[in-house]
């Protein structure tokens, strides 16, 4: 894709990856992803915010070459992470009186990570504003989303935000604005989950003061530009709230069906009372679906049989991503079957132990459930109904 104005010496420069499926050999990427990359020209001084993906360098380099002014003065470093900061050294290499500008934590990351020379970096304050000739940026330090360097400039002549990773999102669109893609906040919702969840303290602080600012377009480091902002603004305030839906997200791995069943009778039992669920095969489906289906959720039930004493390691999985990615979910549970005995609830417990979760009467069935296992069931779907009676976020 060739540069793109969004305004008057502004410019897209970077690339869109149709083809990328598995983002940090983690995150499935259905729909792609892009590497933002901007050019800021003023009448005394030119700076690119952030880099390329290093498989990219190709398009970020023609497209800067196409550009009518060859010269930059400054690099913006928002991010340390390979995807933003990658191309830094050739650019550096190609570019000798560029400077990189970025936070202090973020200047001993690429220096580790990427060779960037001291000498090449400057550091800059929260608050501090650079003057390129009638256009400033004006650096926010925003630790914590997602990592512990990140910050963020804003463009005051333009009301223009560059967020880098924050309000993001994997997709890949020929699309220059998220206004004119139906599917732009499915995928920022995912991209929430997978990558801002887990920090939504932060995210909800920083939120706060971005709506200080006069915005009328946000360009973020991956996906479309928001040039509706208060659409973005608006869903994570709904994403980082504290009010949850009356959802069930029913996560489940069956080896000989005896799980199965179960989980088959308490996704009735729920639906019979009222509350939506979610289910999730985990030997087939996408866990960034998942992940999504947790940022809503009242609920979470595992299902799971015993492997070994224990859980089946696709439930440990699924336990180990509810805990790390600390979606506001109230209560949790566990169903499942077994031989002989075993740790499964405990094990479980123990993975999502930290995040204050209100653990429901787990219900496991030796061998086939039986009319006392259903039984049981039906009293954990009451209780849950019970516990989602009253909530103030629809479904």
């Amino acid at each position: 894709m060739r540069p793109r104005e969004l305004k008057p010496g502004i410019h897209f420069v970077g690339a869109v990856d149709w083809d990328r499926r598995l983002f940090d050999e983690l995150i499935p990427l259905p729909d792609g992803t892009s590497y933002n990359s901007y050019f800021v020209s003023g009448s005394d001084k030119t700076a690119l915010i952030d880099t390329v993906d290093p498989a990219m360098w190709h398009v970020l380099k023609a497209n800067l070459d196409s550009l009518s002014n060859p010269r930059i003065d400054y690099v913006v470093c928002h991010h340390a992470e390979q995807d933003h900061s990658g191309c830094i050294p050739l650019i550096l290499e190609l570019y000798p009186e560029a400077i990189v500008l970025c936070t202090l934590k973020c200047k001993g990351m690429i220096a580790d990570h990427l060779n960037v020379p001291d000498a090449r970096v400057r550091e800059v304050a929260d608050g501090e504003v650079i003057d390129l000739g009638g256009k400033s940026l004006r650096f926010i330090h925003s630790p914590w989303v997602h990592w512990p360097e990140t910050m963020m400039t804003y463009v005051a002549e333009d009301k223009l935000l560059f967020p880098c990773d924050f309000l993001g999102s994997h997709l890949a669109t020929s699309s220059l604005y998220a206004s004119s893609n139906e599917s732009t906040l499915h995928s920022a919702k995912r991209y929430y989950a997978e990558i801002m969840m887990p920090f939504r303290p932060m995210v909800k602080r920083h939120l706060a003061t971005l709506r200080k600012l006069d915005i009328e377009i946000i360009a973020p480091s991956h996906g479309p530009v928001h040039d509706v902002p208060e659409m973005i603004f608006a869903a994570y305030e709904d994403w980082t709230s504290d009010a949850v839906a009356n959802e069930v997200v029913l996560s489940f791995v069956s080896m000989h069906g005896s799980t199965k069943l179960m989980v088959d009778y308490l996704t009735s039992a729920l639906v019979e009372r009222g509350v939506t669920v979610k289910r999730f095969d985990l030997a087939r489906s996408d866990i960034g679906e998942l992940a999504m289906a947790l940022v809503d959720a009242a609920t979470v039930v595992l299902g799971t049989p015993t492997v070994l004493g224990g859980p089946h390691p696709l439930a440990v999985y699924a336990a180990f991503l509810v805990g790390a990615l600390r979606p506001k979910t109230r209560y949790a549970a566990v169903i499942g079957s077994f031989g002989w005995g075993g740790r499964t609830v405990e094990k479980v417990s123990a993975l999502v132990g930290d995040l204050g979760l209100e653990l429901l009467e787990p219900v496991l069935a030796k061998g086939l459930p039986v009319e006392a296992d259903y039984a049981a069931l039906d009293r954990l779907a009451e209780a849950i109904a019970q516990k989602h009676s009253g909530l103030d976020k629809p479904a």
